[in-house]
């Protein structure tokens, strides 16, 4: 994997860094819903809901899907689309050899 400037421009925003550090641990994370529901979305749709990581930025839908969408960009997301709604989670592939090559190439 060859560093892209993309990714550092991802990583450039707080809210964003803060969306990958909530998808790690979502079970802990996303408090406003139930351990059970997490559990479910991360089993049966590979992710949590969108709409649920608006509601714990507490910004707009709009802020969050344009935020969401420049990690998807990189790769540093995935998604699954299930119906209307769009269930995310970390590539955490991509997020172990971005960590690699920072520390190979800086």
């Amino acid at each position: 994997m060859k560093l892209d400037e993309n990714i550092f421009k991802a990583l450039a925003n707080q809210t964003r860094i803060d969306i990958l550090a909530w998808l790690k641990n979502p079970e802990v994370e996303f408090t406003d819903v139930p351990v059970e529901n997490i559990r479910y979305m991360l089993q049966h749709f590979g992710g949590i809901c969108g709409s649920s990581i608006v509601t714990r930025s507490g910004l707009s839908q709009s802020t969050i899907s344009n935020y969401l969408k420049i990690l998807v960009q990189v790769d540093l997301v995935q998604t699954e689309r299930h119906g209307k709604w769009t269930y995310y989670r970390r590539n955490e592939s991509m997020i172990q050899n971005l960590g690699k090559n920072i520390q190979c190439d800086l």
